[in-house]
């Protein structure tokens, strides 16, 4: 057995977390502050919308605090009870929080279609003031996440959920205005809906993917045909099989394989350099290859290969 290693690849990870855990922090202490003044004016003005907002960015805190506890349990070290640590915790975190957000954008619009039917008055200035809040507030958070959206399944739930924030707080900002100007009632629960219903579309992605990273799927980012024909085409190698790749992490991606060779390689720089191609055009960071001699075909049995 061979463990292929890129010596580089702890590096890729190490700072990351750190940078992070600041934005969650940060992020976390605006939406808690931003709930406690929007829940108070809510009850002061008799604002449904602006309490069922309230409840909703409380539960975008719980999804905050969830998608940090799993980038720190990414950080728990392997012991003998759980090899891998605790990554996964990241792709379950990636999950979970696309699961509240479907549910509760389910309830918003099921609440925005209740109240179509039966239109209340609402205090236009206040709401718009607060709404206002809402959407500084969630674009910052969201902006904090906004880099590491493009390569962390996790980090990007925790993006799109304080991006689908600010989004419902413009719209109940725009609701409150067209109140005021025209007197329409109606506005506040139909500009609820749409955005409900945008947000379950923008969100399905996030839940398709966990989903499919939880069962060990091939990441959306590996072309597993290309990387098979890659591992094919190398010298020496007549066959490829049990080959797995699956995600260890939102950020990490693992891969084992069995390589049939003739001859084997004499020392480990076939190994290294696999390793590095690997995690250069493949982004794959923990690679095992386990190599066999394959006295079944001829010496040197490496086929020319198209492309």
């Amino acid at each position: 057995m061979a463990h292929a290693h890129p010596h580089h690849e702890h590096h890729a990870h190490g700072h990351a977390p750190q940078r992070y855990d600041r934005a969650f922090a940060i992020g976390i202490a605006l939406n808690l502050g931003f709930v406690l003044v929007e829940a108070f004016y809510g009850w002061q003005v008799n604002s449904l919308a602006l309490l069922a907002d309230a409840g909703h960015n409380l539960s975008d805190v719980g999804g905050l605090i969830l998608a940090w506890a799993a980038l720190a349990a990414t950080r728990l070290r392997p012991n003998d009870r759980h090899t891998y640590g605790w990554r996964r915790g990241s792709i379950l975190a990636s999950f979970v929080n696309a699961s509240i957000l479907l549910v509760a954008m389910g309830s918003l619009g099921w609440e925005s279609i209740q109240r179509l039917q039966q239109p209340e008055a609402i205090a236009g200035e206040v709401v718009m003031l607060v709404a206002g809040i809402g959407v500084l507030v969630n674009a910052i958070t969201a902006a904090l996440f906004f880099s590491g959206s493009r390569s962390d399944l996790n980090l990007r739930g925790a993006f799109l959920h304080m991006a689908a924030d600010a989004l419902v707080s413009v719209g109940v900002v725009l609701a409150g205005a067209l109140y005021l100007w025209q007197g329409w009632s109606w506005i506040d629960p139909l500009v609820s809906l749409a955005i409900a219903v945008a947000i379950v579309l923008g969100t399905w992605s996030l839940f398709r993917q966990s989903l499919h990273l939880l069962f060990d799927g091939v990441p959306e980012q590996v072309d597993l045909p290309a990387l098979r024909e890659y591992l094919l085409a190398l010298p020496g190698v007549c066959d490829v099989h049990d080959l797995h790749v699956w995600a260890m992490s939102t950020a990490e991606v693992a891969l084992t394989a069995h390589m049939a060779m003739s001859p084997l390689p004499e020392n480990d720089q076939f190994l290294q350099r696999i390793a590095r191609e690997l995690h250069e055009h493949f982004g794959i960071d923990h690679a095992t290859l386990q190599l066999e001699r394959d006295l079944g075909c001829p010496l040197g049995c490496a086929r020319p290969r198209a492309g």
